[in-house]
């Protein structure tokens, strides 16, 4: 299979004043289409940093990204803005969903610029798929925070996209609630075939994909491929 991700050689340095800090060097890895793939390592190390990187909502100080075959390096922003909105789907540990708008809006935004026919058929069922068959209409202050994660999993689903980037997806979320967003997350993924790139610090959460690398200080100290059942 090919590889949708290609990260080589990337190290990114942050400048203030005369002082420099790297938070990642020189990180290497490729992943392949379909793969489910976790980045762990403690606070600090750069997981977050190198996920940003890897969806082109920043530039590296240093290597190189291919993503969906493209090298990013060679777009400017505008461009690197059209791939994300072509191919690249993303979750956030604080859901992002806009207030002012319902659970079937916040949906079909992405769909409605994109110029999709029936975004609100569309954005109905997926928010059927995740069990809000009677939110459509709720306002996210009306929502807890499981229901809120659910409705950001069914957005970023409804523009298909071919990788999804997942941060600390489960990190404003009870135990309870964070396993049924996880296990509606992989079911999802596995009906769409997506590629699935998740930054975590749950161990458990990380075990349920295929690779996983660890991250310490901004380097790469294992990769590891997992049995997944």
């Amino acid at each position: 299979m090919s590889e949708i991700l290609k990260v080589n050689h990337l190290g990114k340095i942050y400048s203030s004043g005369s002082k420099k800090l790297r938070v990642l060097d020189a990180i290497s890895f490729s992943v392949t289409a379909g793969e489910t793939f976790a980045i762990v390592g403690p606070s600090g190390s750069g997981k977050t940093t190198l996920l940003g990187l890897c969806a082109g909502l920043d530039s590296p100080s240093e290597g190189t990204i291919e993503l969906c075959g493209t090298n990013l390096g060679t777009l400017n922003e505008d461009e690197r803005a059209l791939l994300r909105n072509k191919e690249v789907g993303f979750i956030f540990q604080n859901f992002q969903l806009l207030p002012t708008l319902t659970a079937l809006e916040n949906v079909i935004v992405p769909l409605e610029l994109r110029g999709v026919k029936e975004p609100a058929k569309i954005g109905m069922d997926l928010l059927d798929k995740v069990g809000l068959q009677d939110r459509f209409h709720h306002y996210p202050s009306q929502l807890s925070g499981g229901e809120q994660q659910r409705v950001a999993l069914a957005r970023s689903y409804s523009g298909k996209p071919s990788i999804l980037f997942a941060d600390e997806p489960t990190g404003n979320l009870d135990q309870e609630t964070g396993d049924k967003v996880v296990q509606l997350l992989f079911d999802l993924n596995k009906e769409a075939n997506t590629t699935l790139v998740i930054v975590t610090h749950d161990k458990e959460l990380a075990q349920k994909t295929q690779r996983i690398i660890g991250l310490k200080g901004g380097k790469i100290v294992s990769n590891q491929s997992v049995a997944v059942s």
